[in-house]
């Protein structure tokens, strides 16, 4: 997959955004980006766009932005000259998606059923825009179509909110939702901007979902631990289950047979999506160590650990089953 398509994949969330005036472009940016998602689409829509696209892009250039409602090549011109690193179109234009193909342009058109599935494998690509999503069938649609379709996958925008979010984000052939429940016109043009901020952080942690999963504790050989757990378990009627390496009391807590990492143990916390929970701390400035990581059969991350220690506990993610 393209680098910006899997830049995408693991915001999760694309904000949909229309600017009217110029003025709202960086607070609006900002906002955003305070909130825990430092991506948006900002829609061709407005007259504004354009300059919006420069502006944000020069402000904050971490920031992955892209231009929707892209209908012309002309507009396809003006938005990667402005600053923009993928483009988004409605339906599919067959003169727009070639001219952004040939040109090594990332584009996503709307499609909203097999045939439209079709003309994009015909021009190679390999994600689609699936709009409007509620309005065309929503998961139930794009589950039927993904089926005869193995390689394509989807980016959702239409009727995507809070409630139905993390619906559309577990099947693994949707690497996005695009949204505009958090950047709503009437919050724009109030210039309630720190209300968009509260909706986008609250929208990212729907995503993530963010819970303590366990406590670990170390100890020095596998006789200690299980010592340890048949203690605990005793103690509360947990179930005690010996792993290889380590051994648990119930659900709640991890008995490790070695020293593992953190001077005290460790916290595993649990999360939707842990590559996407990488994603959005590693943009807060957390650093993760690599080497810890485990992985699926279908490369997704499962479990990995935090650099470092807080109150001497090591902290890793882990996926909710």
């Amino acid at each position: 997959m393209n680098e910006v398509l899997q830049k995408l994949s693991k915001f999760g969330l694309v904000p949909v955004i229309k600017i009217d005036n110029v003025e709202d472009a960086l607070p609006l940016a900002k906002a955003l980006c305070d909130g825990g998602l430092p991506v948006a689409e900002v829609t061709f829509r407005t007259a504004a766009a354009e300059e919006a696209i420069k502006k944000i892009t020069a402000a904050y250039p971490d920031m992955l932005v892209g231009a929707g409602t892209v209908l012309t090549t002309e507009q396809v011109d003006k938005a990667m000259a402005a600053g923009c690193q993928f483009i988004v179109s409605p339906g599919l234009n067959p003169k727009v998606v070639k001219y952004c193909v040939e040109r090594n342009i990332p584009i996503t058109p709307g499609t909203a059923n097999p045939s439209d599935v079709e003309q994009a494998i015909e021009l190679g690509l390999e994600v689609v825009k699936f709009f409007p999503a509620e309005a065309a069938g929503g998961l139930n649609m794009i589950k039927s179509m993904a089926a005869p379709y193995v390689n394509m996958k989807f980016m959702p925008t239409g009727g995507i909110n809070a409630k139905n979010l993390n619906d559309y984000l577990a099947f693994d052939k949707i690497i996005a939702c695009g949204g505009s429940f958090m950047v709503k016109d009437d919050l724009i043009k109030a210039g309630q901007f720190d209300k968009i901020t509260e909706l986008t952080r609250e929208a990212v942690s729907t995503m993530l979902g963010f819970e303590l999963g366990h406590i670990g504790i170390n100890t020095e050989n596998e006789e200690t631990a299980i010592k340890t757990a048949n203690a605990i378990c005793k103690l509360f009627g947990f179930p005690c289950k010996v792993g290889n390496s380590s051994v648990f009391a119930g659900t709640a807590v991890e008995v490790m047979k070695t020293n593992y990492l953190g001077k005290n143990g460790h916290i595993a916390i649990k999360t939707n999506f842990v590559d996407r929970a990488v994603a959005y701390l590693e943009a807060q400035g957390v650093e993760f160590d690599y080497n810890t990581a485990k992985k699926d059969a279908k490369g997704k991350t499962t479990a990995i650990y935090l650099k470092g220690e807080i109150g001497g506990f090591a902290f890793h993610l882990v996926g909710k089953k």
